[in-house]
């Protein structure tokens, strides 16, 4: 918390907080994977990049630079000790200074927690039974889709509970033209003969990073693939779905609105992608290596994003 490592029970912020009150804060979702004797932060540059962004899209002056809050995600888990998989959720936000509306003189708060973590859907099926939501996704001219906004995801809060009160496990969203866009935290993906499609920005759709790697995926396999609108019709003649996010990674979806997508088991490609997504985030696909990050030093790691990407920070202890 603001540059401090604090006991989980004293990690606390005063009542008159203003993102309290008003949703003025950014955040990010990053997984860390076991791997071997080793921990693997998957895009941890790219995670806080985008937090970044985010600020600057509500004119937020965080107080620190990329690198450190980078290098204190580091920190944090080596002190912590973990070695296992994780959750980290870093978030800015605006502190105490009043009830004003512009913010922008108002103090920014930075924090990071970090916890073990496995799966986001925590039951035993082979995918997601999905509805499409009656609420639609909240974007621009209203506000900045591309920002992972604290206020934005209580537009989420309202799908994912009016899904899990109709006995789905998932809410999808219709844009305010009514094309398909996005889950209430995930990106969707579309299959037709082999075709892969996925909304693209104009629909709304929050900057996926999980989205980006499995799109790099689909171009590494030569399957054909657009980013284009999606019409509503086609989620109930598709022949696969599924969703990609960093807590859902790639997440088969078996119906929509109950109506079975294909045989109602998740498809030939979603496996693939699924197969080689999970193959990435533990650092066994060479191409990819750059994307993650060695918190305890192990020299493989340390040495392909040394060598790919010198922009990935690595502070690991020997």
């Amino acid at each position: 918390m603001d540059g401090d490592i604090v006991p989980w029970e004293k990690a606390t912020v005063h009542v008159f907080t203003h993102a309290l009150h008003y949703g003025s804060g950014v955040f990010e979702g990053i997984r860390a994977y076991k791997a071997e004797d080793d921990v693997l932060i998957f895009r941890l540059g790219d995670h806080i990049r985008r937090m970044m962004e985010s600020a600057k899209l509500y004119s937020f002056d965080l107080p620190y630079s990329g690198e450190e809050i980078c290098n204190a995600v580091i920190e944090l888990i080596q002190r912590n000790d973990f070695h296992d998989s994780l959750y980290i959720r870093p978030i800015a936000f605006k502190g105490v200074g009043g009830i004003n509306l512009d913010a922008r003189a108002t103090p920014t708060s930075v924090s990071i927690m970090a916890f073990p973590y496995r799966k986001y859907f925590n039951h035993d099926k082979l995918g997601l039974d999905v509805n499409v939501s009656t609420w639609r996704r909240i974007g621009e001219p209203a506000v900045p889709g591309l920002a992972k906004a604290c206020g934005h995801y209580i537009n989420s809060v309202l799908a994912r509970t009016e899904s899990a009160e109709a006995g789905f496990d998932e809410a999808l969203f219709l844009d305010g033209d009514g094309h398909v866009c996005e889950g209430t935290g995930e990106n969707i993906f579309l299959v037709k003969d082999d075709q892969i499609a996925t909304p693209g920005f104009g629909s709304g759709i929050l900057d996926g990073i999980t989205r980006e790697t499995v799109i790099s995926l689909i171009r590494d396999l030569e399957l054909p693939f657009t980013e284009r609108e999606v019409a509503r019709a086609e989620l109930y003649t598709c022949d696969e779905a599924f969703f990609t996010g960093t807590a859902a990674e790639v997440a088969p979806i078996l119906s929509i609105d109950r109506k079975p997508i294909g045989n109602g088991k998740p498809g030939r490609l979603t496996s693939k992608l699924m197969e080689g997504y999970g193959e990435i985030v533990i650092g066994r696909n060479s191409k990819y290596l750059r994307y993650v990050t060695s918190v305890y030093g192990n020299q493989q790691f340390v040495r392909a994003t040394s060598e790919t990407n010198s922009q990935i920070p690595r502070r690991v202890t020997e």
